[in-house]
């Protein structure tokens, strides 16, 4: 879903003076230095078939507008050394946003897609308008370090939990964000925030994220299974993102799995979802205080008397182990993937506990021998990584085509 005023540039058509012809071939030039660069004025023509002329002056305005730059000299056998281009990173700027119920993790970055200003806060997220201001002001705090105004940023991909309900124009199945499913939120991000903004599912953006840097980008097919305050599903199929017919494919929190466990009968079992009610941190915490393991506990003190060989958090994370475990048969039976990705706060912190017991366990669930699991390589960054790398794609389009209409305005 993408709020603001547009994500066009700056709202302007290309003229009808300007050639078609040239902007295609700025286009292409464009692309093929986007995606090759740092690349020599020979290597684009004959990557795209275009005449070197016409790269020549392709290249040329592409320089004069500031979307490219030359960056040194490649020396070859023989003749003069090959200057090479890319794409200039300050053209425009990117802001990549995880909005979790614990953190806030931002970050912008260049049309390089490297990033510039990072920045982790605790998230204000005891209602929606102190979690608004609280976005609204980081992405100032981003803009004044990075030496810009608010108002040269391209484009802000917001991940956050929850399905967009595009009739409405709300967001829901967002239990964990109090008053982040309210009508109104989506228009106060629209007004509150300096450039045209995307809301996408936060899983959804770690799974692009893990595609894009980290292990999905060995396969075609994968999911990426988040397990922390929340529990979510991000599924990539033949290379690309699944959303399903409204949005909610991945809401793996509403399997029902593990029902006859007495936290899945409670209120909050129906407002976040069976499977979340056991698996969350909140979830490991209460089964393993059930369990009878004494104190004040929390999801580290679980684990770690689990790695000291405590029976009852032993027992509470085998426990554990068997819900994740019959959750994925459920997925590995539907979808096949190549390759399971574990990410989130208890995903990270309990992976040499956890893992192999899941490991062992699908074997015996599954009819054929079971796709490798392994935790994500990007970790808590998962979801800022796939924000920068959807608002990168979206954030050059806008770039070019405010570029190109500018010698129709000016």
């Amino acid at each position: 879903m993408t709020i603001g005023t547009g994500t066009g540039g700056n709202g302007k058509p290309i003229a009808s003076t300007t050639s078609v012809l040239r902007v295609m071939n700025e286009r292409a030039v464009y692309e093929r230095i986007r995606l090759d660069g740092p690349i020599s004025r020979p290597e684009v023509a004959q990557a795209t078939g275009l005449s070197k002329p016409t790269v020549s002056l392709a290249l040329a305005d592409l320089e004069r507008t500031g979307l490219v730059r030359t960056v040194g000299h490649r020396t070859g056998n023989a003749g003069r050394a090959a200057m090479l281009y890319e794409i200039h990173p300050t053209a425009g700027r990117v802001i990549g946003i995880d909005v979790g119920r614990e953190w806030v993790r931002a970050a912008m970055s260049g049309l390089d897609g490297k990033p510039v200003v990072r920045r982790d806060v605790r998230s204000q997220a005891r209602s929606a308008s102190a979690l608004i201001d609280q976005l609204a002001g980081l992405v100032d705090e981003l803009s004044a370090e990075a030496g810009i105004a608010p108002g040269e940023v391209t484009y802000i991909v917001l991940g956050t939990p929850g399905v967009h309900d595009a009739e409405n124009n709300r967001l829901l199945l967002a239990p964990n964000l109090p008053g982040w499913q309210r009508p109104g939120v989506t228009l106060e991000l629209a007004e509150r925030l300096p450039a045209p903004c995307l809301i996408e599912n936060d899983i959804s953006l770690a799974a692009l994220g893990e595609q894009a840097h980290g292990l999905g980008a060995e396969v075609d097919n994968f999911v990426f299974l988040s397990i922390g305050t929340g529990i979510g599903m991000g599924i990539v199929l033949d290379g690309r993102l699944y959303r399903g017919a409204r949005g909610a494919a991945g809401e793996v929190a509403f399997l029902p799995v593990g029902e006859t466990d007495p936290l899945t009968r409670s209120p909050e079992a129906k407002r976040h979802g069976m499977l979340e009610s056991v698996l969350s941190a909140a979830g490991l915490v209460a089964t393993a205080s059930r369990f009878g393991m004494p104190g004040r506990l929390t999801v580290k003190k679980v684990y770690d008397a689990a790695r000291a060989g405590d029976p009852i958090a032993l027992e509470a994370v085998q426990y554990e182990a068997g819900n994740i475990s019959r959750a994925l048969a459920s997925v590995i039976a539907l979808l096949d993937p190549q390759l399971i990705v574990i990410g989130g706060g208890l995903g990270r912190h309990g992976v040499d506990v956890l893992l192999d017991a899941v490991r062992e366990r699908l074997a015996d669930m599954t009819p054929l021998d079971p796709p490798p699991i392994r935790p994500s390589a990007l970790a808590e960054e998962a979801t800022v990584v796939g924000a920068l790398a959807v608002g990168l794609a979206t954030a050059l389009d806008i770039v070019f085509n405010r570029a190109v209409a500018e010698p129709a305005v000016g």
